[in-house]
């Protein structure tokens, strides 16, 4: 099956999410993001039930931020360490993370290859 993509943005308070396609017509909010992604499966449930669509999990979601938002949410990644990192400038990335630029999908494809490179080294490490 086919993943359901979520569009996820930051709100004043919290986080919002809808569905990206408008057959769907799911959205719900939420304080955290762990709270969303159980929100974006109970909304997508209730919309399936009254279409006579199957339920779906959270393995069958796709969760998406924008560059800004991802940023905004994990700060702990130093973006400019970051950039240095995958190659690209620290100012160019900083433009793209703080919405003064937008970047294209090749440039979203090497930011985000690295973020996934990083995780997987940080969850394979051990401790002396």
């Amino acid at each position: 099956m086919k993943k359901i993509v979520f569009i996820v943005e930051k709100t004043s308070d919290g986080f919002s999410a809808y569905a990206e396609d408008d057959n769907i017509q799911a959205a719900t909010s939420a304080d955290t993001m762990a709270e969303l992604r159980i929100n974006i499966v109970d909304a997508y449930n209730s919309v399936a039930e009254l279409k006579g669509w199957p339920e779906v999990t959270i393995d069958e979601i796709n969760v998406q931020l924008d560059l800004p938002q991802f940023f905004d949410y994990y700060k702990i990644i130093n973006a400019s360490a970051l950039g240095s990192r995958i190659g690209m400038d620290k100012t160019l990335l900083s433009q793209y993370v703080n919405g003064h630029k937008k970047a294209g999908p090749k440039q979203i494809q090497k930011i985000l290859n690295g973020i996934k490179q990083l995780g997987s080294e940080l969850s394979s490490l051990e401790f002396a």
